[in-house]
């Protein structure tokens, strides 16, 4: 394992999409060519399987210094209400667009820190929200909870409205760790908000920790392990920490680059905590996921149907997704749209009248089947395809590319499909990059991605 982990830790995207967003191509998009797509895929699947939307949150009251996503820090509480209002008017916008009125199956609440804004603002926005929409029977609806600052009204007023999935950062609980990255929560904070949503009936339950972050253990990851079994969240997501420094504005710079493990001490972190929860009966889900056998993303993992978006591994296979809010981003299978990643401009457009895209990207026929053979890999460690799928070149490159992977017993594949063998798992990003056609050909001179391992 440790020359593997030397040989594949390069930087690579995590493929919640693909393309990726870096390899899109501006040429393709417009929002004429957006909305055209979105109003196709929603009139072909409203109705029997309803839509996805995400809200982007982005405030947060302190900066997490591991954190790489859209965020404005502030202790001004006082701008809530006009984001939401610009939430809800690029709603109204979107709603008057759509040919018939939205069946939602799944939402989520991102960030940022959607606790930051008080329990009557998260009213005041689901109701607007619903005011345009209509639930499905069984929907999936979720949001992120920091444990600092959820308040038993928070998880009272989102199970209100349909909500019975919530996750908690906790990250690690060492002090040294916290410290580093500037995010001090106690156990008993994360304690009293896993049980208030458990006591009120929240069905999914999930814990964040991540691994690779600076001054993490071995003997810390197992004394974060054990102090989250004791809780038994249904899920736990378990990612790796992507240092990604270059980001503008991120904050990822709090500490020194030595204070991080390397890839093989990351893969031991990664392997310690697995085993921790392989034995207290938890299963391992594509990458980044594990969940005990009655919570809805196993159960999707066994059926087939686990799906992966922006939003990470799903339980639902929507074809549309509607993203609001700064740097939101939207999907419809065919084509993709990114909302403004500032948030000033965002909110400047949407008080305009206008959706605030920065930019997007339609998908061409060759996009949409890669798409389709990544996101098989990513689900379900696998994937097939028919024999004239490609050209003699293509095979010929996809066979150079996927060779070493054979070789170093990963995977096995024919001119039939690919299967991902229980020793590759860990290299999954690795092996999606294979079917790359975008970045392969971009060849880029500068770090995109974190590294894979």
């Amino acid at each position: 394992m440790p020359s593997l982990i030397q040989k594949y830790d390069v930087p690579g995207p995590r493929y919640t999409s693909y393309p990726t967003v870096p390899f899109w191509d501006p040429a393709t998009f417009s929002q004429t060519a957006w909305l055209q797509n979105l109003q196709r895929a929603v009139s072909a699947t409203n109705g029997p399987t309803g839509l996805s939307l995400y809200i982007h949150l982005p405030y947060c009251e302190s900066l997490c210094t591991f954190c790489g996503c859209n965020k404005r820090i502030t202790r001004n509480h006082g701008v809530e209400g006009p984001y939401i209002d610009a939430v809800l008017a690029e709603w109204m916008l979107y709603c008057d667009l759509l040919p018939e009125r939205p069946r939602l199956a799944e939402l989520h609440l991102g960030g940022g820190t959607p606790s930051f804004f008080s329990p009557d603002q998260l009213e005041r926005l689901l109701t607007g929200i619903f005011e345009r929409a209509t639930p499905i029977e069984s929907p999936d609806y979720g949001w992120e909870g920091h444990p600092n600052n959820t308040t038993r009204q928070h998880l009272q007023v989102l199970y209100k409205f349909g909500f019975r999935r919530v996750s908690f950062g906790v990250q690690d609980y060492a002090p040294v760790v916290q410290k580093a990255i500037h995010r001090l929560q106690p156990f008993e904070n994360v304690r009293q908000v896993t049980n208030w949503a458990r006591q009120m009936g929240y069905r999914s339950i999930s814990h964040d920790i991540v691994f690779g972050l600076p001054f993490q253990t071995p003997d810390s990851i197992t004394d974060t392990f054990y102090k989250t079994l004791m809780l038994r969240p249904d899920r736990i997501a378990f990612y790796s920490y992507a240092h990604v420094p270059w980001i503008k504005g991120n904050g990822q710079r709090g500490f020194r680059d030595e204070d991080l493990p390397s890839g093989e001490q990351k893969r031991v972190l990664y392997e310690t905590g697995r085993a921790l929860l392989e034995q207290a009966g938890y299963v391992e889900i594509g990458i980044d996921h594990f969940a005990l056998p009655h919570d809805a993303l196993y159960k999707a993992l066994q059926t087939g149907t686990l799906h992966r978006n922006f939003m990470g591994y799903t339980t639902t296979q929507t074809r549309v997704l509607i993203g609001l809010g700064t740097s939101s981003i939207g999907d419809v299978w065919s084509a993709f749209a990114q909302n403004e990643k500032d948030l000033d401009t965002y909110l400047n457009r949407v008080r305009a009248g206008e959706l605030p895209l920065l930019r997007g990207h339609v998908l061409s026929d060759e996009d949409q089947f890669l798409r389709r053979q990544i996101l098989n890999i990513m689900c379900q460690g696998e994937t097939r395809w028919t024999w004239d799928s490609w050209t003699e070149d293509e095979w010929a490159v996809l066979c150079d590319r996927l060779e070493s992977f054979r070789f170093d017993g990963l995977i096995d594949f024919n001119a039939e499909g690919l299967r991902v063998l229980p020793e590759g798992r860990p290299f999954l990003r690795n092996i999606c990059m294979a079917f790359d056609a975008r970045l392969a050909h971009a060849q880029p001179r500068t770090q995109l991605f974190s590294q894979t391992v």
